[in-house]
């Protein structure tokens, strides 16, 4: 028995070995653990990094769309993402603390609505920037502070936690920096051909409102711009919004993202791309 188990032995300091060394290999210590993501992810470059799935990504680009729409300022936007960092991850839940439901974790017995109504992100951070404008100088208070005078958490100070990382996705989805987003989509495309511009075009118009001056194709979409900062906020979030449409392809000021690819690369034809025109195009 003491020889035969020797190389069991063997073999399971081994194993354990092997299992440090992929770790070691796989997984470079860079300040932060990111753990290995299954389907579509998002990187947000924005004198800063943050990484998300798909969903997270699409509910971020949500929620500044909602604020850019009301004409508030960045500062909201930011306490709005850490905010809903904090209480949900970005994940629209269907459940919570007690009652509590939504991207905000919102409560229907605090009179903030109906279940349904609080599942919807739009209305959702809609409630929670009405409610933060009430509340008296919020615009220089720090990140914790004034979403916890929305939020009233039994948390108080863990909204702050999430500021740098709400600061890297504001700057980027307000389109301050231009192509910060890049997301990868893999596998068959949620919709295809007119169906997917059908899609892409009702969430464009649930999360901008009717005065975006968009033009429906076949497939696809167009956006026109005034200057490249509103252009990259537009481009921005159609990439957020990319896995659920059936988005193929975004073109803007002489660049191009693909789903593919997930990256921003030079666009070789010059003349498809415009600094005043954002072009999306759907899976055939």
């Amino acid at each position: 028995m003491g020889v035969r188990g020797k190389p069991v032995a063997v073999v399971a300091l081994l194993a354990i070995a092997g299992a440090f060394l992929v770790v070691a290999v796989t997984k470079p210590f860079s300040g932060s653990l990111e753990l290995p993501r299954i389907g579509p992810a998002c990187v947000v470059r924005a004198d800063g990094k943050v990484t998300l799935d798909s969903v997270q990504m699409a509910n971020a680009a949500t929620i500044t769309a909602v604020g850019l729409r009301r004409k508030l300022p960045e500062r909201a936007v930011v306490i709005a993402l850490a905010t809903a960092l904090q209480e949900s991850k970005l994940e629209n839940l269907g459940h919570g603390d007690r009652d509590s439901v939504g991207l905000f974790q919102q409560r229907p017995s605090q009179g903030w609505g109906t279940p349904d109504q609080i599942r919807d992100p739009r209305y959702a951070a809609n409630k929670f920037y009405s409610s933060l404008k009430k509340v008296k100088g919020w615009q220089d208070m720090r990140v914790t502070e004034a979403a916890q005078r929305v939020q009233r958490s039994a948390y108080p100070n863990a909204y702050e936690k999430w500021s740098d990382e709400s600061e890297v996705l504001a700057r980027a989805l307000t389109g301050r920096v231009t192509r910060a987003v890049e997301c990868t989509i893999r596998g068959e495309p949620a919709l295809r051909g007119a169906a997917a511009a059908a899609e892409l075009a009702e969430t464009l118009r649930l999360d901008w409102g009717k005065g975006l001056d968009s033009t429906a194709q076949r497939l696809g979409l167009t956006v026109s711009v005034s200057d490249a900062h509103a252009g990259w906020r537009y481009a921005h979030w159609l990439v957020s919004h990319a896995s659920s449409t059936g988005l193929e392809r975004v073109r803007f000021a002489g660049l191009q993202w693909q789903a593919t690819d997930g990256k921003w690369q030079p666009v070789t034809d010059q003349g498809s791309v415009s600094d005043r025109r954002v072009v999306a195009e759907v899976f055939s």
